[in-house]
């Protein structure tokens, strides 16, 4: 009956030319096998139902370490409204070969604050192993009750033994933007994005514009380290500011509504004061676009280490079981042409972390401190 009912919900699909139907039938008869063999043999009784969401998830998986299925009970929860009842830890994650990966920490959210860092593996949970599970599995794993604690151990590179971490889940509310004037003329704006959510281009705008009310500001560093992202309309909204014209980034993807192009309007906020933009492993996403348009339009020096290469757009598509997926739907591509996705951007000057962590001011951030070098050579 099992074997049944796939072929039946295998059939809804259109058959591509290039794979037969007699080539799509051997590969159904060949799953139902298994099933049937797990069945019979398999040390341990097993759920088939919960082996056939395995599968399902698995085939998303296969695609891109972003697209994942949802069940029923996990797509619900995903979707109520639990502010106020549960708390996060304030990081960004993808899936790389089956294990979970920190995008990136967020700023002074719990997880930034306990020392988890961009590049991260998470191999447990609550010592549960994280091994075989969805990305939306581990995300649910994390979330709880407001101030209680969970422990990730963690595999970092260049580490030999597994880190641990013992974590107080809070409610995130991130700030976008953290500003100061710095230099040792007092002449440079330094303005730290943290991610790119409704708000940011506002909070932005509204630095901008009191630090050009001050005529010594003749440069600006823009920090985008650890910023995992967030909102594309925020990415081309602020990325405008610095430019006069040209295309600031496209989406393509297999479906016309997917394939469009964002161009910027004429009219540079600083008026061509140079600009330093800082980016590492953890800048994802909408830092990417960002970072990536003003390179290719020779408007900032990008200085750090090279992005992490999240260039897709994801949409939620609800299922009939009452589950749901995250489906990769389009691609981002910079100005060049050239695609974000799993590449990144790399620096015009590639200068490596050293420090534990990046402050204003701080000694120990010496990117930063390169930064200020340069502008000041």
């Amino acid at each position: 009956m099992k074997k049944i009912i796939l072929v039946l919900i295998l059939l809804n699909f259109n058959i591509s030319h290039s794979f037969s139907n007699n080539e799509l039938y051997e590969k159904i008869d060949l799953f139902g096998e298994v099933l049937e063999k797990i069945k019979k043999d398999y040390v341990d009784e097993v759920n088939q139902a919960e082996m056939i969401d395995s599968a399902i998830n698995g085939v998303l998986q296969s695609l891109d370490p972003y697209s994942a299925y949802m069940s029923p009970s996990l797509f619900k929860e995903m979707q109520t409204d639990t502010r106020g009842e549960f708390g996060g830890l304030g990081i960004e994650i993808g899936m790389e070969s089956g294990v979970v990966k920190v995008i990136s920490p967020i700023d002074d959210t719990p997880a930034a604050q306990a020392g988890i860092k961009a590049g991260d593996y998470i191999v447990k949970i609550a010592d549960e192993q994280v091994q075989g599970k969805s990305l939306m599995e581990a995300v649910k794993l994390m979330r709880g009750p407001i101030n209680t604690s969970i422990k990730l151990t963690v595999r970092r590179k260049n580490v030999k033994k597994p880190l641990e971490f013992n974590i107080i889940r809070k409610i995130i509310e991130v700030k976008s933007v953290n500003s100061e004037i710095i230099g040792e003329n007092k002449n440079l704006g330094y303005i730290r994005l943290k991610s790119f959510n409704e708000n940011s281009d506002k909070q932005f705008i509204d630095t901008i514009k009191t630090f050009e009310k001050n005529s010594k500001i003749n440069g600006y560093i823009l920090d985008l380290r650890n910023n995992p992202g967030g909102l594309l309309s925020q990415a081309v909204n602020i990325t405008d500011f610095f430019l006069d014209d040209g295309e600031i980034v496209s989406t393509k993807g297999r479906k016309a509504s997917e394939t469009r192009k964002f161009f910027a309007k004429k009219g540079d906020v600083i008026k061509g004061k140079p600009i330093i933009v800082l980016i590492n492993n953890g800048s994802a996403s909408a830092s990417e676009i960002f970072a990536g348009a003003l390179k290719d339009h020779k408007r900032a020096v990008i200085l750090g280490e090279n992005s992490y290469g999240k260039g897709s757009v994801q949409s939620i598509v609800p299922l009939r079981n009452g589950g749901g997926m995250r489906l990769t739907i389009s691609k981002y591509y910079l100005p060049s042409g050239n695609s974000i996705s799993e590449v990144g951007v790399t620096p015009d000057i590639v200068v490596e972390e050293i420090g534990e962590d990046f402050k204003i001011k701080s000694d120990n951030d010496n990117q930063l401190n390169y930064a200020l070098k340069l502008f000041n050579s």
